[in-house]
């Protein structure tokens, strides 16, 4: 009986979403409490260069306002973050699970696994960690999705409790949160004891960036009375 739940566990979501859908009300645009740029250009007392996002991949992404920083010195760039808002989400114009998209970017992902954010200033909360590969380069990634008083990895319950706020409370806003950080590549044949170093330090590096962007992003997103409900 168990095995057969996940199976099946997409097609409940899509049938709830429906009935809900079918009672939608007006969903209003809630700008944030400040615009993103006003996040912290410096962690961990690294001042990060603000990137530009261009038009069109700006409307293929559909946010309302970002912040795109690399964080890095001479010799490379040592993380990104990323943090995209949608002042509202509707079809054409919400967030794309970046598992979604990073394999039609020719990366390929090694593994993938959820952490518990409580360590990280989000009690509750949770966070994806996933280690990629392109061509010989790796990369760790940390994402995950933030607004309406919650913290979530599971891009089911994101969309569970998008419908439901949609529904009951007429908003919709979100923010992908996203950090990356470039494994250090010792040679092209590294040993798994050096894979496993490398990792070791990224993960290290993404844990400290979330402990200060977590509560950063907190600070400008607003408040729902019923975030407690989850």
């Amino acid at each position: 009986m168990n095995s057969v739940l996940p199976k099946f566990l997409p097609v409940a979501v899509l049938a709830l979403g429906v009935l809900l859908i079918s009672g939608m009300r007006e969903q209003y645009a809630i700008q944030p409490l400040q615009p993103m740029a006003a996040l912290p250009a410096s962690i961990n007392g690294m001042v990060g260069k603000n990137i530009v996002i261009d038009s069109a991949e700006r409307r293929v992404a559909g946010m309302t306002d970002y912040a795109l920083r690399e964080f890095g010195s001479g010799s490379g760039i040592l993380f990104s973050t990323y943090v995209g808002y949608y002042d509202r989400q509707v079809q054409g114009k919400a967030i794309h699970s970046p598992k979604n998209c990073l394999p039609g970017a020719g990366w390929e992902i090694m593994s993938s696994e959820r952490l518990a954010a409580d360590a990280m200033g989000a009690p509750g909360g949770t966070i994806n960690r996933v280690l990629l590969a392109n061509q010989g380069v790796r990369a760790l990634v940390y994402y995950w999705y933030q607004g309406r008083g919650r913290v979530e990895a599971s891009e089911y319950k994101v969309k569970w409790n998008l419908l439901r706020d949609a529904a009951v409370e007429g908003r919709t806003e979100e923010a992908l949160v996203r950090i990356v950080v470039p494994l250090a590549r010792s040679d092209k044949n590294p040993t798994r004891k050096q894979q496993d170093a490398a990792f070791a330090v990224a993960d290290s590096i993404a844990a400290a960036v979330s402990r200060e962007l977590l509560p950063s992003v907190a600070k400008v997103m607003p408040a729902l009375q019923t975030a407690s409900i989850r």
